[in-house]
């Protein structure tokens, strides 16, 4: 396999049987995250390892080309009238190769989540929605989705089942919550089924959050293991 991005890796326990891709924001990195493994309640979802990838380095235009970790560029405030393409599809490969390692180390696709936060939640759209194989759960935090006007064409039907846990602060000040309740609208109406939740912060998560997501995790993972 080509080489892989830098990533910090974590196991809730013993010979995990789900994995969790879980992808960060702008100008972060993925051990920021790392913490979370902790504070989420995984009493009923079997082992999971998480796996956390630093974005490459790259100019961000809005940023005035400062040089951070990032997914793709924001090319400025409008995210939904200009897109960064490219990088977003580049990424998306990279984030591909990854749920192939995890494939290749015995945990098949449909024990796989991806997960993100901002950037790294519209790359859990970006990829998820097109992966060719089943997957677990898709866990969009805080973001919107890109490329909208291509995911119909775009999306393969083996995820028209996969589960999505889509949430977002009604005062995010980055992304506002008009462009994920854009990407709730265009999930329903092709047929995903999506648990929406809004809570009362910014761009941030919040302890509801969490104790929310692992309610859907706990349920989701259940619902795998008893086939």
């Amino acid at each position: 396999m080509s080489s892989l991005l830098h990533f910090t890796e974590v196991e809730s326990g013993q010979n995990p049987e789900f994995a969790i891709i879980w992808m960060h924001g702008l100008g972060d990195e993925g051990r920021s995250f790392v913490s979370l493994v902790q504070e989420l309640d995984l009493s009923r979802t079997g082992a999971i390892r998480f796996i956390f990838p630093d974005a490459p380095m790259m100019p961000v235009t809005i940023n005035n080309g400062y040089v951070m970790r990032a997914w793709y560029d924001i090319l400025g405030t409008d995210i939904a009238r200009r897109e960064d393409e490219a990088g977003l599809r580049v990424s998306q490969i990279e984030i591909e190769k990854l749920i192939l390692r995890e494939i290749q180390r015995g945990i098949p696709a449909s024990r796989i989540f991806l997960a993100g936060f901002s950037q790294g939640c519209a790359m859990t759209l970006q990829t998820g929605l097109r992966y060719p194989e089943k997957l677990a759960g898709l866990i969009c935090l805080s973001g919107y989705m890109p490329l909208a006007d291509k995911i119909t064409a775009e999306r393969d039907a083996a995820n028209q089942s996969t589960p999505v846990f889509l949430a977002h602060g009604v005062h995010d000040p980055v992304v506002p919550l008009q462009r994920a309740e854009q990407a709730r609208d265009l999930l329903n109406s092709l047929g995903y089924s999506v648990e929406w939740h809004q809570y009362f912060m910014q761009h941030s998560m919040n302890m509801q959050e969490v104790q929310d997501i692992s309610a859907w995790l706990n349920r989701v993972c259940a619902t795998i293991r008893q086939g």
